[in-house]
């Protein structure tokens, strides 16, 4: 295989690089290692910034995020939800920075307009009875998955060639180039030697392992960013803390629900990435302050993002004070001439990254096509769409048919949803649980896919798409990534709803005791009839504590255990 270009990440801005390069004619072909927005892009609040939030400790990048977020109300409205924001300070914080506030923002020409404290009550009842200052941004709410899916789709129907589950194993490198890369297809273990004439690093947190590959050094620092779901949208707008960055500060709407965020923890391997409860709990105490209702809530979940900053944008150990600007690095000074990379910034800025990195892939490959994404509209596709929160339940009730029967009841998504997204995957990505979650809103309910978890591997027995027993392991490993989430924010509601969970697919499947890599339908042997397990003995509890395994890992959540 012999790609112009070799785009290495398959997150926001790898994908708008290769619906950039698309654009121009430049044939590329991009590798994720597992699927669409698997790593930052995935893992954010969604926020389409106005820039106001780095006012104070990046002016370069809130007038990049002020810029570009225009750019995006213009060219993918399909993927925005123009909400508005707040800024809101309660009584102690810093009146100084309350007071500076309008003259930062004006000076990186970011409009904010002061409003009456009982008046964005009025608007936003949520808000503390102790707010004593708010101020009016232009903040929205983008939707990363529809973005990303989006650019993607475009970028294949111009010619380019999407590979995911495909992990960069090797380069080989003669006469100071990259001749060739061999890419490993995960599942099976097969492997594709690809020969481009370029390759462009845009893998986000794992930058640096990629580039050690062609032999060049990256200082970066990655940052772990938690965030917590709640079950109900609780404001309309955007709300930010009148204060510089800082944890548990942003209060984000998404469709049906709200975000909050967000935490910033050192991290040493981007791989190990998981929500704790003292990161959930920090968070609510903290948004609290602002929005005090958040102490009494029900959480659906937790996440956690990465944030890819380069070591010399800030002290030792990267965090809030490092810079959000983005760094393209053109590594013919480091004596690979073929090599790019591009990392750091915000999805907010993905397009503009995106755009830099096709120029001087351009300049690289002799291409003078300028970029035309500023102005090219972003289409709408039948598998972007359905990752837009409502979507799926306004289309059950206005459109579908009587027999279109629903398999995701918290998200209501029927039946003829799943068969366009089916039918709309990229090539060589399975039709498993995990690509399905991904292109629709299945499993991001109160349930957190305790139903439509079996309701959908039945459908996709139905389809011919699973055989054997392979839609057992499917179910787990779903389960278990859903159960990472919820393990932080157990508590009310939501622990009444992993009872319920665990009696379903520990009493009754009996998947705690169900082991994957034993499947037959994964090409191995199947487990026992009784699993190992003496008669008696039992089952290990979904609501597990991986500190009481002192060996391997916990067998039902699979999480490591702590030294």
């Amino acid at each position: 295989m012999q790609p112009s270009v070799l785009v290495i990440g398959g997150g926001a801005t790898g994908t708008g690089l290769a619906r950039d390069l698309a654009l121009r004619g430049i044939p590329c072909l991009l590798a994720e290692r597992r699927d669409i927005n698997a790593g930052a892009s995935g893992g954010n609040h969604g926020l389409l910034h106005s820039g106001a939030r780095y006012v104070s400790t990046d002016p370069a990048s809130a007038a990049a995020c002020r810029d570009e977020a225009d750019i995006l109300r213009r060219i993918a409205p399909h993927c925005i939800e123009d909400t508005g924001g707040l800024f809101a300070a309660v009584r102690g914080d810093d009146e100084r920075y309350i007071e500076a506030f309008p003259d930062l923002c004006s000076r990186s020409s970011i409009e904010c307009s002061a409003m009456d404290p009982g008046q964005a009550r009025e608007l936003e009842p949520v808000l503390s009875p102790a707010t004593i200052a708010v101020f009016a941004v232009s903040d929205a709410v983008i939707n990363p998955f529809q973005l990303s899916l989006e650019n993607m789709n475009q970028a294949v129907s111009l010619g380019a060639t999407y590979l995911g589950n495909h992990e960069v194993a090797a380069f080989k490198l003669d006469k100071g180039r990259i001749s060739e890369v061999l890419v490993r297809h995960l599942p099976s273990g097969r492997e594709k030697r690809l020969h481009p004439d370029l390759v462009i690093n845009a893998s986000g947190a794992w930058a640096s392992g990629v580039a050690a590959k062609a032999g060049v050094t990256l200082p970066m620092h990655v940052t772990k960013g938690t965030l917590a779901v709640v079950h109900n949208r609780i404001a309309g707008r955007v709300l930010n803390r009148l204060r510089p960055p800082d944890d548990g500060d942003i209060l984000v709407p998404g469709g049906s629900v709200s975000i909050l965020g967000t935490t910033s923890v050192p991290l040493q391997d981007p791989d190990e990435i998981r929500p704790t409860v003292g990161e959930v709990d920090q968070l609510v105490e903290e948004g609290s302050a602002m929005v005090p209702g958040l102490e009494t809530v029900r959480y659906v979940r937790a996440y956690a993002g990465t944030r890819p900053l380069l070591a010399t944008d800030g002290p030792s150990g990267g965090g809030r004070e490092a810079g959000r600007g983005f760094h393209l690095f053109d590594h013919t000074e480091h004596g690979v001439d073929n090599f790019i990379t591009i990392t750091g910034g915000k999805l907010t800025t993905y397009r503009l990254m995106a755009e830099k990195t096709a120029d001087l892939a351009g300049q690289k490959l002799g291409v003078s096509d300028p970029c035309i994404t500023h102005s090219q509209p972003l289409p709408s596709t039948p598998s972007g769409r359905w990752t837009e929160p409502t979507r799926s339940s306004k289309y059950w009730i206005q459109g579908s048919e009587p027999d279109d029967l629903l398999l995701c009841e918290c998200e209501m998504i029927p039946r003829s949803h799943f068969d366009q997204v089916l039918n709309n995957l990229h090539e060589g990505v399975p039709p498993d649980l995990n690509a399905l979650k991904l292109r629709s809103r299945m499993g991001k309910g109160a349930c957190q896919g305790s139903f439509c978890s079996l309701r959908v591997t039945g459908y996709l027995y139905d389809q011919g798409q699973l055989s054997d027993r392979s839609g057992l392991p499917q179910i787990k490993d779903f389960m278990r990534k859903r159960w990472i989430g919820q393990r932080p924010i157990l508590w009310d509601g939501q622990l009444a709803q992993a009872e319920l969970a665990e009696a379903m697919h520990c009493g009754l499947l009996g998947l705690d005791a169900f082991r994957p890599d034993q499947d037959a339908g994964s090409g191995m042997k199947a487990p026992a009839r009784d699993s190992g397990r003496k008669e008696g003995t039992p089952l290990t509890p979904l609501s597990c504590e991986p500190q009481a395994y002192r060996k391997d890992t916990c067998p039902v959540c699979q999480a490591l255990k702590p030294s």
